[in-house]
């Protein structure tokens, strides 16, 4: 769900002035007493027609607090590279990405401890130890296809090595977007390791389009019929499909076996010196928020990030069929997160990217 393409979907320009302290840019007023607070986030919960999530709750945030949300988007990968560059002047307050950029952020030490109020319904496995990130937004791996050029869904991996998906198949880049790190991941858990995992993907460099930085390109492609299959991930399809009718969303299986995936979440942190950081945990505060949560399927068609929170509308309803019957497992982030590199540099020598 991502692109690397920068998008400031609202910047500050030149310098905000208090009508209470008429000063200038470089004035005495302090950047923390504005009210403004800049997110980073991966694409997929600001919605395609100002419908999104996102949408909601940043405008609601305004409407509570009276502070701006400035939003800028970009792949997971390149936000936290972005965060790396700007870490001698700070402009993110929080950075919102897919695992494992989240915990090479904190590796980093990019991120500053703090625990939202509602991250204690939080389960273990979707936040830091340390409280440098926590889950907002749960969500899965998947992959779409055209359901009206297609009569089903493909099944397996297997099956997207047929002649039928030369030209026609394509996935986002892998160690730029986040999803197209997820490629990796389920491959190699699916195959066993990662050298049966690279010569699958090899074999099916034959059918591949070719790199894609941004994920959520690919859906519009698919439902179109320029494209057959693409990876995603089952909020940002789900949401994409309310105005895509022909976009499907199936999970691949190694062979006969049962189809897998994996969770997914956006996970936010506050951002080391961030330059409004009080505004920044007052952001993190509200969306884990009961109102906020409860409004992820209904509003983002995701999966709160709170276990406290039951979510009982249509669209709860139907993500739960959708993950019947799909088996979940869990990666070893850790592994992931020191030896992203090598994965990546390997599927790049088995694919000739």
């Amino acid at each position: 769900m991502r692109t690397n393409v920068l998008k400031p979907l609202s910047a500050v320009a030149g310098c905000l002035v208090l009508a209470s302290a008429l000063s200038a840019c470089g004035g005495s007023s302090a950047a923390s007493d504005e009210k403004v607070v800049t997110v980073y986030s991966a694409d997929g919960l600001k919605g395609e027609n100002g419908d999104g999530w996102y949408d909601k709750i940043f405008a609601d945030f305004e409407k509570k607090t009276g502070i701006k949300v400035e939003y800028v988007e970009g792949g997971s990968g390149e936000l936290v590279q972005r965060t790396l560059r700007e870490k001698s002047n700070t402009q993110a307050d929080v950075l919102v990405t897919l695992p494992p950029f989240i915990q090479q952020a904190a590796a980093k030490k990019l991120l500053t401890a703090y625990e939202p109020a509602g991250s204690d319904q939080v389960g273990a496995a979707d936040k830091a130890s340390d409280g440098t990130w926590t889950s907002v937004v749960n969500n899965y791996f998947g992959f779409v296809y055209n359901k009206k050029q297609l009569p089903a869904a493909p099944k397996s991996w297997e099956d997207l090595l047929d002649a039928r998906y030369k030209g026609k198949l394509q996935y986002s880049t892998p160690g730029v977007a986040g999803d197209g790190t997820a490629v990796l991941i389920k491959a190699m858990h699916d195959f066993g390791g990662k050298e049966p995992a690279m010569e699958y993907l090899g074999k099916l460099q034959a059918n591949n389009v070719g790199p894609s930085a941004s994920t959520g390109r690919l859906a519009p492609k698919v439902d179109k019929g320029e494209l057959l299959v693409a990876n995603g991930d089952v909020q940002m399809n789900y949401a994409q499909s309310k105005d895509m009718p022909n976009l499907g969303i199936w999970f691949p299986a190694k062979g006969a076996g049962r189809p897998t995936t994996f969770a997914l979440p956006y996970a936010a942190g506050l951002v080391d010196k961030a330059p409004h950081s009080e505004n920044g945990r007052k952001l993190l505060d509200f969306m884990l928020s009961e109102q906020a949560q409860q409004e992820v399927s209904e509003v983002g068609g995701g999966f709160a990030a709170r276990e406290d929170v039951t979510a009982t509308d249509a669209n709860a309803t139907e993500l739960a069929s959708l993950m019947k019957g799909v088996e979940i497992f869990e990666p070893d982030w850790s592994d992931i997160g020191e030896h992203l590199d090598d994965y990546v540099d390997a599927w790049k020598s088995a694919t000739g990217s």
